[in-house]
């Protein structure tokens, strides 16, 4: 015979849950011995263990006691049943699993694996990781208006990286962020500058300025707009040179919802600010927007 504790210790349970089945009926209290206390035999620890797995698969205490009283047939079907359930919530989780795992990768909770691997592939190439973030938000809302034409997106994305020329203007775009960057700091540093100089001669309003303090901007910017040129120049004839060979369809066949056009390229826009200026000088050279390219019309002569 055993004690409580002996009892709970075998069925892998507390002596606590021992007295809660007690008193919520599913495991009937033996008789008391000599000395007031509760005795178990071995059935006690079968029926404590069928009731701990019940109640372990999820099953209401209440449809226990109606599964102890049930007869052989009615118990194994409610077992069958309980199974399946718990396999179903297994591959939940599995999927919950996956997720997560995604999750902690970034790009995968929110695109499917098409999209990731190409985001992947542009930062084996050696993309700048802001385009790759431009790239990664502008696909997500297309992914989820077109999931079954992110394959075929894909396929041409990949086809199209196979060009040199496509990946040269790829990374020579990632070192006009990092130029346009630095000439930001340096214009910073000029306007603090000249600011601090504002304040020197608040008592000598008189004294002329020098050619440097009417400088809107230091001599760099001229530099960036002259490499943005060679860049769009180099970027519209890969454009035409694709749309000639293989269709205009080519270039842009993505056919978004006009209000959905720029939101996405003030989306590039903001994450990449040269795109700006360079949309700007591919427009002179025949080609109009970012996110949804069209050839212009012949200008008249």
């Amino acid at each position: 015979m055993l004690t409580i504790g002996e009892l709970a210790t075998y069925a892998g349970v507390t002596v606590r849950a021992v007295r809660h089945y007690h008193a919520k009926g599913l495991l009937p209290e033996p008789d008391r011995d000599h000395s007031g206390y509760r005795r178990y035999d071995a059935s006690a620890v079968v029926e404590l263990i069928r009731i701990r797995t019940l109640a372990e698969a999820g099953v209401p205490l209440a449809r226990v006691r109606e599964l102890l009283r049930a007869g052989e047939e009615e118990f194994a079907a409610a077992v069958a049943d309980i199974d399946r359930r718990l396999r179903a919530e297994i591959r939940e989780r599995q999927r919950h699993r996956e997720r997560i795992a995604r999750l902690s990768s970034g790009d995968g909770l929110a695109l499917p694996p098409e999209v990731v691997a190409y985001l992947d592939r542009l930062r084996e190439l050696g993309v700048d990781e802001r385009i790759v973030q431009a790239e990664r938000d502008g696909w997500i809302p297309l992914a989820a208006r077109s999931p079954e034409r992110v394959r075929e997106w894909m396929a041409r994305k990949h086809e199209q990286l196979a060009d040199p020329r496509l990946v040269a203007f790829y990374l020579t775009l990632s070192r006009a962020l990092d130029r346009s960057e630095s000439l930001d700091r340096t214009e910073d540093r000029a306007a603090d500058r000249a600011a601090d100089r504002t304040e020197d001669r608040a008592a000598d309003r008189a004294e002329p300025k020098s050619r440097a303090d009417h400088r809107v901007g230091p001599p760099g910017r001229a530099d960036e707009d002259s490499w943005l040129v060679e860049l769009a120049d180099e970027l519209a004839a890969y454009i035409t040179r694709m749309a000639d060979e293989q269709g205009e369809h080519y270039v842009d066949d993505i056919d978004l919802e006009p209000p959905l056009v720029p939101l996405m390229d003030t989306l590039a826009f903001d994450t990449v600010p040269p795109a700006r200026r360079l949309t700007e000088l591919l427009r002179q050279r025949g080609w109009t927007g970012w996110t949804k390219l069209e050839r212009l019309p012949p200008q008249p002569e």
